[in-house]
């Protein structure tokens, strides 16, 4: 009888469970349902132009500033960490500009593919520069008190973001005449761009991207270009990174990535190693 009993029980169990599944055996996450707030809509919606326009001394001063009203950006996916080079972020494109979304979380690369688009609230959110470079997220402090925009935690995302299509990416052309150009550098820091026909200083089969003697405290490293000042441009590698040991290209390449800032230095955030094509 006990076993009759126990046989029941266990029946009962399984159909509960089946029934809480809703016949839904799909692998998690791929309609996009598990991520995100369906709930954030297009009821205010303003360009990254706009957005970097409005709070331009708060960027450019390092300092940071809350959004109190309902606001919203929409953009597609330039950039994630796919190869761990861009870490705990993303980077997202409009066609008026270009921003980065800090997040503490890993994999995101697995629900904000390239060419994703998505819809931010942005109440509630802060707006700052780190090294004039603009960026969204939460206020952090450092250990000499420094406080500054950095990764948001994953709880805060999930509720100020909404999955949208997917949509063609394609990187312009980096124009190395105007590598001091600072307006040229104010509109385009932060978007995807391919700088053509350079080579890696220094490159001799064995100097990798980034080797953990070179790091600074960032656990980076920053590799410069023939024929380009280190204080202009450089490529900027995490140790983490997927491809940081990889033998430097000794030829001549074409570099794609995110062209972020650090004040007056455009530091290039390969996002994987086929992001640098050998001619």
């Amino acid at each position: 009888m006990k076993h009759i009993h126990y046989y029941i029980i266990i029946a009962f169990v399984s159909a509960i469970f089946t029934g809480c599944m809703d016949n839904r055996w799909e692998i998690p996450g791929t309609d996009g349902s598990e991520f995100g707030n369906e709930a954030v809509t297009e009821t205010n919606l303003v360009s990254i132009a706009q957005l970097k326009q409005k709070y331009a001394t708060v960027i450019y001063n390092g300092s940071y500033e809350q959004f109190n009203e309902l606001t919203q950006i929409k953009g597609v996916v330039t950039g994630n960490d796919v190869q761990g080079n861009l870490y705990s972020q993303v980077a997202i494109e409009d066609g008026t500009g270009s921003m980065i979304i800090c997040i503490a979380q890993g994999g995101l690369y697995g629900q904000m593919q390239v060419g994703r688009e998505i819809l931010i609230e942005l109440k509630g959110l802060y707006i700052g520069g780190y090294g004039q470079q603009p960026e969204i997220g939460t206020p952090y402090t450092n250990a000499n008190g420094r406080t500054y925009v950095s990764r948001m935690s994953r709880a805060i995302w999930q509720q100020h973001y909404k999955l949208l299509g997917m949509k063609s990416v394609s990187p312009v052309d980096f124009d190395k005449t105007k590598l001091s150009d600072a307006n040229y550098m104010k509109e385009n820091c932060g978007r995807l761009m391919t700088i053509r026909g350079v080579k890696f200083q220094g490159a001799n089969g064995k100097k990798v991207y980034a080797a953990d003697k070179d790091k600074d405290a960032a656990n980076s490293v920053n590799r410069s270009l023939q024929g380009i000042s280190s204080n202009q441009l450089v490529v900027r590698t995490s140790t983490y990174a997927d491809f940081a040991k990889t033998p430097l290209p000794q030829g001549e390449v074409d570099i794609t990535g995110i062209f972020t800032r650090y004040n007056n230095t455009w530091q290039v955030l390969i996002r994987e190693e086929s992001d640098v094509v050998e001619k």
